[in-house]
């Protein structure tokens, strides 16, 4: 079966992928546009990352049977015209919590200690030069108040942690959730309780902006704001203005409005935020995990059998 991989597949990785037994893999760089056409109409399959698949690359892929996702989110797949031609959409949930989860904690600590701000100065030999006011502004994650908006693989990882370091767990999803850590509120009410929040949802219609102005405006004064979900679920301008005024304190983001994000966006020149770009996921175990569970896929399309996590 005629593959197509749509990433800027590392030499290790794409040594692991070439040994796949039964399939015809091609890999192509996310950031190579001609090359991607070029592909696709030969492609019977594409195991899709980043780059958004648009309805005008599902068209010229005349042969195209399965868009796998490699991750969770399908919001960069236009599944309108996947579903109008027949074609299989798929994605892995769960593959990548355990890398995500433990970024997400990363990112939590790094927003209450000014990791990237004491890095830095330390790079420039300013680090043993700080100013005094610095040390008001610097804080320990035990004992603070963390919220979780979404309760999936996650935060089921990473809510046993936070309590083994001390600290108090709250959570909003649906619906209560027996049997797990923390106490569930409404969204509201999260927001208005928490030191620390983090966002563990899919972005659609009704998630989208979820946390605007408004949302941050109900939070505690000089809260922290976490985001390795999507970056359309934070109102980008408003996040600047709250990291400015001091309404947040402090922010760590995996994920923008828009990637890759600009490097002149007034976001990266704040010293209160700490930035990954998109790779939360990003493990050789969550590579490992991923692609022995597409190419079942793949066996079970050729089979006709029934696929694994289909939306679509």
């Amino acid at each position: 079966m005629k593959v197509l991989l749509h990433y800027r597949a590392g030499p290790g990785l794409a040594d692991r992928l070439s040994q796949l037994p039964g399939i015809d893999l091609g890999i192509v760089s996310d950031t190579d546009d001609a090359a991607f056409a070029a592909a696709l109409p030969q492609a019977e399959a594409i195991w899709h990352v980043l780059r958004p698949l648009t309805a005008a690359d599902i068209a010229a892929a005349p042969r195209l049977r399965l868009i796998q996702k490699i991750g969770v989110g399908v919001n960069t797949i236009d599944l309108d015209a996947a579903r109008a031609r027949g074609i299989a959409v798929c994605n892995l949930p769960g593959t990548n919590a355990r890398a995500v989860a433990e970024l997400t904690l990363l990112l939590m600590l790094g927003a209450l200690r000014r990791v990237s701000h004491f890095d830095a100065a330390t790079r420039a030999g300013q680090g043993w030069a700080q100013p005094p006011a610095l040390q008001d502004s610097l804080f320990e994650l035990g004992g603070r108040t963390v919220g979780l908006i979404g309760y999936g693989a996650i935060p089921a990882l990473l809510a046993p942690v936070l309590a083994a370091l001390g600290c108090r767990l709250l959570y909003t999803a649906r619906t209560p959730k027996p049997d797990v850590e923390g106490s569930y509120r409404t969204l509201a009410g999260l927001l208005a309780e928490s030191d620390v929040v983090s966002l563990h949802i899919p972005e659609t219609p009704e998630t989208r902006g979820l946390i605007d102005a408004g949302a941050i405006a109900r939070m505690k004064r000089g809260a922290v704001l976490v985001n390795t979900a999507r970056g359309g679920l934070v109102d980008q301008a408003a996040l600047v203005a709250a990291l400015r005024s001091g309404q947040l304190g402090a922010a760590g983001l995996d994920v923008f409005a828009q990637e890759p994000a600009d490097p002149t966006d007034p976001l990266f020149a704040l010293p209160n935020v700490v930035v990954t770009p998109h790779v939360a996921w990003l493990t050789t175990g969550t590579f490992d995990r991923s692609f022995a569970i597409a190419a079942e896929n793949l066996r079970r399309l050729g089979a006709n059998e029934p696929l694994l996590h289909r939306v679509a």
